[in-house]
């Protein structure tokens, strides 16, 4: 009869004294399954409770059975300042933990209990799900010379998704449109933003409130965009798409260049005095707001003659038209690929033989020159220099193309009793400044009213900070950190607290079995240092 093997029994996860002291809920737990295998070991990650064979590793492929111990695979990644590489460094358990490490730079003074160097993240930290027992880590340190408390665990997430920007004036799909990955709904299109496509992707509804394929691959996309890696969607009655974190966005087999620099009207008055003198009328093509460049304020403040010109669409204000074609690939974000069909025709005694007429993109990529004949129509000419100069110019300011994948998750339930007996005063303590939330050290933005609901952009967390377990579910990291005594405050695990170099003795191991204490990360320049960011700080 096999045992129900704990997670937090983990080798090398020894708990302090005053753990191992605790209710009896922290020891061996009664076997879930007497007919168990006795060549098995079970283990409570997840409420999935695999029963894993020798030699093999569980369905989420972060804990394997070693010779009948349940073992974790990943490494716990911890932060530093500054790395003489940018190469993660893996340090064996069996070194000492203030043992200076290969490959710091020259400053590195081999202290790591220097808060200021050193910050235990989420990522790989395991987890001890469902919370009725303290989380992976509790970790003590100093920021400054004041006693900080660093809760650290990787949450198992149902109510999470991912909010992903594309930009690009392409037309990816209207708006509610179900995303699809191979096959499966994974998300909506919601509203656009300015110059951006917006897609929702996952959420409790798709991972547990459909068919067990939709949760399948609504936890495998996540995973993979988590993770910065490359997906392909299809959106219903709209485009294809590869998304990655980072990267441009390939819309129908085509890589992005360009963000708009703004829509039609926006263009027309950022380039109105440079138009003026070298076009008489310039129209910028945009499937929100279409410039005309004499009608719109610009112009006239620049004193631009009529140019007679009628336009088809919604006339919102002088020289701003709504509506003028249908979202597309074409120019401006339209369906068109000729521009002179959204022109109605020229009005007689204002309109004259010889008037220039440019019309343009809002990224500059379609753009022509026209020159009126003596029947008013449009005739195509060479773009002059000078007006090819500004339309490069309206290139030059657009921004490149990328997709950001926002990381968005409701840190609620049985986490928060991993950090607190009392999980409502966490939650006031992070509404009140007192507790700083990171995920994978990530800033993390959390979000007004109830709950705690934090979102982080996955480009600034570790490379592979994400999981998933078949429930289906992903795994990510947060961390809460905090004065020591305002933890206390909030009824926080206080006999569970490690030193920081306690928390760096801790174990985890590689799928070969061999030990591996943790994997060195350089900080993301753009993140604050996690600790010294704390609010009560300053």
């Amino acid at each position: 009869m096999t045992e129900h093997t704990k997670t937090d029994g983990l080798p090398g996860m020894d708990m302090p004294v005053a753990f191992e002291a605790g209710a009896g809920a922290f020891g061996k737990a009664p076997p879930r399954n007497e007919r168990m295998s006795t060549a098995k070991v079970e283990c409570n990650a997840c409420p999935v409770l695999c029963q894993i064979s020798e030699g093999r590793t569980g369905a989420c492929d972060r804990y394997a059975n070693r010779e009948g111990v349940l073992v974790r695979v990943d490494p716990v990644v911890l932060l530093r300042r500054a790395v003489a590489s940018e190469a993660p460094v893996l340090v064996p358990f069996d070194r000492p933990a203030a043992e200076k490490v290969e490959g710091s730079a020259p400053d590195w003074n081999g202290d790591l209990l220097h808060a200021d160097e050193v910050f235990v993240t989420g990522v790989g930290s395991s987890t001890t799900y469902p919370d009725y027992k303290p989380a992976p880590f509790i970790v003590a340190s100093k920021a400054r010379g004041v006693d900080m408390v660093t809760v650290v665990t990787e949450g198992i997430f149902s109510y999470c998704s991912f909010k992903v920007k594309i930009d690009t004036d392409r037309f990816l799909g209207s708006e509610q449109a179900n995303v699809r990955y191979r096959g499966e709904v994974v998300g909506h299109v919601t509203t656009a933003e300015y110059g951006s496509q917006m897609l929702s992707l996952g959420g409790v509804h798709h991972l547990t409130g459909g068919s067990k394929k939709e949760g399948r691959m609504t936890a495998e996309l996540m995973q993979l965009l988590g993770n910065k890696k490359a997906v392909e969607c299809t959106i219903d009655g709209g485009s294809t798409l590869v998304i990655q974190a980072g990267r441009a966005p390939i819309v129908n087999g085509v890589e992005e260049q360009r963000m708009r620099v703004g829509c039609g009207s926006a263009a027309v008055g950022i380039f109105a005095r440079q138009f003026a003198g070298v076009a008489d009328e310039v129209v910028v093509v945009d499937d929100h707001i279409t410039g005309v460049l004499t009608e719109h304020q610009a112009g006239r403040c620049l004193d631009m003659a009529p140019s007679g010109i009628q336009m088809l669409g919604r006339k919102s204000t002088p020289g701003r038209y709504f509506q003028v074609a249908n979202p597309g690939n074409g120019w401006g974000g339209t369906d068109i690929a000729d521009p002179l069909s959204i022109i109605e025709g020229w009005e007689e005694g204002v309109a004259r033989p010889g008037l220039r007429l440019l019309m343009t993109s809002t990224t500059g990529e379609h753009a022509q020159w026209y020159v009126l004949d003596e029947a008013l129509k449009p005739v195509e000419q060479q773009m002059p220099p000078e007006v090819r100069r500004i339309v490069e110019r309206i290139g030059e300011n657009c921004e490149p193309s990328l997709c950001t994948v926002l990381f968005l998750g409701g840190a609620g339930g049985s986490l928060r009793a991993g950090v607190t007996e009392n999980p409502v005063l966490l939650t006031r303590a992070i509404k009140r400044a007192l507790v700083n939330v990171t995920c994978g050290g990530a800033p993390a933005y959390v979000w007004p009213g109830g709950g705690i609901t934090v979102m982080a952009d996955v480009m600034r967390m570790p490379d592979n900070s994400f999981g998933a377990v078949p429930t289906p579910a992903i795994v990510a990291p947060i961390e809460f950190s905090m004065r020591r005594d305002d933890y206390e405050a909030l009824g926080g695990h206080m006999e569970h607290i490690f030193s920081l170099e306690q928390a760096l003795s801790r174990g985890a191991w590689q799928e070969d079995g061999a030990p591996l204490a943790r994997q060195w990360v350089v900080m993301d320049d753009a993140n604050p240092w996690p600790l010294g960011h704390t609010p009560m700080l300053g």
